[in-house]
């Protein structure tokens, strides 16, 4: 690896590394109930105080929460930006999430008006069969359309048909599950427990391992298909992963906070802007360091930015993700004519 570029990896890691501590840090402390930085310290390595349970209970979790469900729509983004070789694919613009969304809406209503509540990995499992009827439904239309331009208009069209349906469902529900769901389908993490972090955590990190695993078979499928084959990937089987680990990310991410839109296309492109390269052992662990620190600033500014009001996190990020998108577009269509 020449020197610059050895210099631009560490810098790139050494800024997403500083601002998720800061990020962190900032998070703790912001709220209704401020905390200082010596007892943020003092929180943090086990000591008490009039905020301990503020800080422990509610904004810890919270802040793990949105860093691991950051991180995971980031790189379900880049595996999914690899399967179909475009850079504005991603879950919420596929229907991906808005599928998840719709099939744990229907799962949801059905046991809370029989008193059952369901667990978390409950929730994923449902998230993760409405993300898989989804994904099907794309990979349907992509073996059809040649242009990838209505692929993505495809799965948007999916996203709209999806929240409708979801919409018409949570008319009718009872008025305390409407309630419950309303919150949930606009994005948020809050409400996030310890017990959520732990089997997030259990779900993301293994997924997050595989995809690193997959990083040379990845590398070989970014230069096609036919190239792949001859470095001996099995196709498709490589192909059957990517769909398996993207879904499982943004199922967890639908399961816990709801649809959160724009992640998974902006943080991809802008770590590539970032480190100059696609390679995935970069790209990996930085898009999932980019959608911590991306989420992380986005919940930041929907807890405080109108406080008491709390922002839908998904109005956030639309609010910075969707620029990316249009200029990556923008950039496309030039590179095109």
């Amino acid at each position: 690896m020449a020197k610059g570029a050895r210099l631009r990896l560490w810098a790139g890691f050494s800024i997403l590394i500083l601002a998720l501590l800061l990020l962190i840090v900032w998070n703790i402390n912001a709220g209704s109930v401020h905390v200082t930085p010596g007892e943020i310290v003092s929180i943090l390595l086990g000591g008490g105080g009039e905020n301990a349970v503020i800080v422990r209970n509610i904004r810890l979790p919270r802040i793990l929460a949105a860093a691991l469900l950051g991180g995971a729509l980031a790189l379900s983004g880049f595996l999914l930006q690899t399967f179909f070789a475009n850079p504005i694919a991603g879950p919420f613009i596929l229907g991906i999430s808005s599928g998840a969304k719709l099939v744990l809406s229907l799962t949801l209503i059905a046991f809370l008006s029989r008193g059952v509540a369901l667990g978390s990995l409950a929730l994923i499992a449902a998230s993760f069969c409405g993300a898989m009827l989804s994904m099907g439904f794309v990979l349907a239309v992509s073996a059809k359309v040649r242009r990838m331009s209505l692929l993505i208009i495809c799965g948007v069209m999916i996203g709209y048909i999806c929240s409708a349906v979801t919409d018409f469902v949570i008319t009718f529900a009872d008025d305390a599950n409407i309630i419950n769901l309303h919150h949930w389908s606009l994005g948020s993490f809050s409400g996030i427990s310890w017990g959520n972090v732990a089997v997030l955590g259990a779900v993301i990190l293994p997924v997050l391992l595989a995809a690193f695993l997959l990083s040379k078979p990845i590398g070989a499928y970014q230069l096609g298909e036919v190239y792949a084959q001859n470095m001996g990937v099995n196709i498709k089987a490589f192909r059957a992963a990517l769909i398996l680990l993207s879904s499982v990310l943004s199922a967890s991410v639908t399961a816990f906070a709801g649809p959160i839109s724009f992640v998974g296309v902006a943080v991809p492109h802008l770590i590539r802007s970032l480190f100059k390269t696609a390679k995935p052992l970069i790209m990996i662990p930085a898009c999932f360091l980019g959608g911590a620190v991306f989420c992380l600033l986005c919940d930041l500014i929907a807890r405080t930015a109108f406080a008491p009001t709390e922002l839908s996190i998904s109005s956030v990020t639309a609010v910075f993700g969707a620029p990316v998108v249009i200029l990556v577009m923008l950039r496309r269509q030039k590179e095109n004519l």
